[in-house]
């Protein structure tokens, strides 16, 4: 699975984000992210094999996650979908 890193000065926690590459959403979550000089990681999972998009849906069902993109991951923990930015402002501190 293809993981990209975003270097952030803000890397209090650790923040994985599912996504898909085509996502206005998605996008929108990244450019949240980066906007707040957060470092984080991705996986636009449109673009992986068919063996890791199942590893994808396995991993967020068995957090308790729907399937929805994005999908942010705090600190292997907290789980958010569709990712409110107040929810996130909150989560990570900024």
């Amino acid at each position: 699975m293809r993981t990209v890193k975003v270097p952030g000065r803000n890397n209090k926690h650790k923040v994985f984000m599912y996504a898909i590459s085509t996502c206005g959403w998605c996008k929108r979550a990244k450019q949240f992210l980066k906007d707040n000089d957060v470092e984080f990681e991705y996986v636009d999972v449109d673009l992986c094999s068919m063996a890791d998009r199942q590893k994808t849906r396995q991993d967020i069902q068995s957090r308790g996650g729907m399937l929805a993109y994005p999908t942010v991951i705090i600190d292997d923990k907290i789980l958010l979908t569709g990712v409110p930015q107040d929810k996130l402002r909150e989560v990570l501190e900024i």
